[in-house]
């Protein structure tokens, strides 16, 4: 079964502050902000929602198809997503512009401030769902059954959001970052198109003081919604009550870098397999738990038979 990856590719530069960043910004002085970190560390990394999201579904078996947009400097992540066999031919290239660039800086609390360029991402509306879903009919491959719409263009969210719905694709709707970028109407219109959403606590308040509802009634209008909440688990709306799923204890915290990305593709394998939400919740979980481990959005390495190891010790049943 095959899902179609709608969001960013983007290079993130991840910088390491040791420091606290409440203990640099003074609160009486914050409109006058002027302040600069000092980051011993640096390196750069592959990363952007839509790959993320498609590396941690690769894991787990899964077949995910990237719909992005880059820019003349992706030829390093092109060949690094053929080298793990992750269809990049819906990935439209565009010389004249820089692949999205986050520039991200982490404090020892793992807060984060991030800068980021779209770059390319901003043509994402010129990929259409239909030529997907053609192309693999065209080419007998597995048809696309599902979807997801994670950060990217505004107009590419909006336009995608769409034109899954007009296929009768069922998709998670994952606004993220982009989520400032749409008043409330029109996240409700997103949202009454969306089989799933899928927010953090954060954007979740967001979400609720942009719409005028609570989070109660924005989940009528999907068959789930899900509200990551970082190391207190996860709540899972569904069915008029909510669902909460336990966190995984990581091992050790090293970079918090991509793993809402890392849950999402746990959140995909298990709704194109159809588990309940006790397990799919559980499942990606485990890939946030795991990604946070390691640098980086995509350098953890696990087999699926890993994951499904490291499944069963943590809940003691099987995925």
């Amino acid at each position: 079964m095959a899902s179609l990856i709608c969001g960013s590719i983007a290079y993130d530069t991840i910088m390491n502050f040791e420091g606290k960043f409440a203990d640099q910004i003074l609160p009486e002085q914050i409109h006058i902000l002027n302040v600069a970190f000092l980051v011993p560390t640096m390196r750069r990394e592959f990363g952007g929602c839509a790959g993320n999201i498609a590396y941690n579904l690769s894991l787990l078996g899964g077949d995910p198809i990237i719909m992005a947009t880059v820019g003349g400097d992706a030829t390093p992540y092109l060949n690094h997503l053929e080298q793990l066999k992750i269809d990049a031919s819906h990935i439209r290239q565009i010389d004249n512009a820089f692949t999205a660039q986050a520039m991200i800086t982490t404090d020892q609390t793992n807060n984060q401030i991030t800068a980021f360029h779209p770059g390319a991402m901003s043509e994402s509306h010129l990929n259409q769902v239909a030529a997907v879903v053609a192309e693999r009919d065209t080419n007998t491959k597995d048809p696309v059954k599902f979807g997801i719409v994670a950060p990217d263009g505004r107009q590419g969210m909006w336009e995608h959001c769409h034109q899954l719905a007009d296929a009768n694709i069922p998709f998670i709707f994952d606004p993220g970052q982009g989520l400032p970028m749409f008043d409330g109407p029109e996240l409700l219109e997103l949202v009454d198109i969306a089989s799933y959403l899928a927010v953090n606590d954060y954007e979740g308040e967001m979400l609720s003081q942009r719409t005028g509802l609570s989070l109660a009634k924005v989940a009528e209008r999907v068959k789930a919604l899900i509200v990551t909440k970082g190391a207190e688990g996860t709540d899972v709306y569904v069915g008029g009550k909510v669902i909460a799923i336990p966190p995984v204890p990581a091992s050790k915290v090293v970079d918090p870098t991509g793993c809402g990305d890392a849950f999402r593709g746990g959140l995909l394998f298990g709704l194109e397999n159809g588990m309940d939400w006790e397990t799919t919740g559980r499942l990606a979980s485990l890939m946030g738990s795991i990604k946070i481990t390691h640098q980086g959005p995509q350098n953890h390495q696990l087999s699926k038979d890993e994951i499904a190891a490291q499944f069963k010790a943590a809940f003691n049943f099987s995925f």
